[in-house]
């Protein structure tokens, strides 16, 4: 038996097809104060998730999101002509968690697919022009990290960086390709950052707050 919690969601019991019902009830009466306080988590997260609908503007750099009603009776994701379709039943809500559970993947592809077109390429002609050797590169949907440097100086890059103005794009790019030389956040590693961003390493660093590594 197992308990299913989303934001937006009801509370699911999953019950093997061998349980009983008094089981159940016995399971979750258990699970009573894990439910509280789970459910008190997810209720603070919903105050700060964004909420898609029709009314709801997203620009990335290759594709605008449009939400509607369909009659079919499935959520669908299309991309066509630049245009992000979600389009989901008339019998059910925007805000059911399937209907916004969708509009997060097919961001997340898009921003994928301009990720790998774009990142890759950006990162080599920055590490061309200041002077520095990577091995490979990644694109990668982190949740907590816009970027990271390996040991063997393999890069990684978050797929969420295309929601970020180009000059933190950069920013990021050349904070990692410091990490190359400099393995920690050393004064050396900021003395290298500044020289490759024009002395606004610690300028460019608190703009970045402004920004999450996610967009729910």
């Amino acid at each position: 038996m197992n308990i299913r919690l989303k934001p937006f969601g009801d509370i699911e019991l999953v019950v093997p097809q061998k349980g009983s019902e008094k089981e159940a009830v016995s399971f979750l009466i258990s699970k009573k104060e894990w439910v509280r306080k789970t459910l008190k988590k997810i209720s603070d997260k919903e105050k700060t998730l964004t909420i898609f609908d029709e009314s709801t503007v997203f620009n990335a750099r290759t594709f605008n999101l449009k939400i509607e009603k369909h009659k079919r009776p499935d959520v669908r994701i299309q991309m066509k002509n630049s245009v992000l379709l979600i389009s989901y039943p008339e019998n059910i809500q925007v805000t059911d968690p399937a209907v916004q559970e969708a509009v997060r993947f097919g961001i997340e592809e898009g921003l994928r697919r301009e990720a790998k077109s774009f990142l890759p390429g950006r990162l080599a002609w920055l590490a061309s022009r200041h002077g520095f050797r990577f091995n490979k590169v990644f694109i990668k949907n982190l949740k907590s990290r816009w970027g990271s440097c390996s040991a063997v100086n393999n890069i990684n890059l978050n797929l969420h960086l295309m929601r970020l103005p180009g000059e933190l794009i950069d920013y990021v790019l050349l904070h990692e390709l410091c990490h190359t030389v400099e393995k920690n956040h050393s004064t050396a590693f900021w003395t290298l950052l500044d020289s490759v961003t024009g002395n606004r390493a610690k300028d460019l660093d608190r703009k970045m707050n402004r920004y999450q590594t996610t967009i729910y």
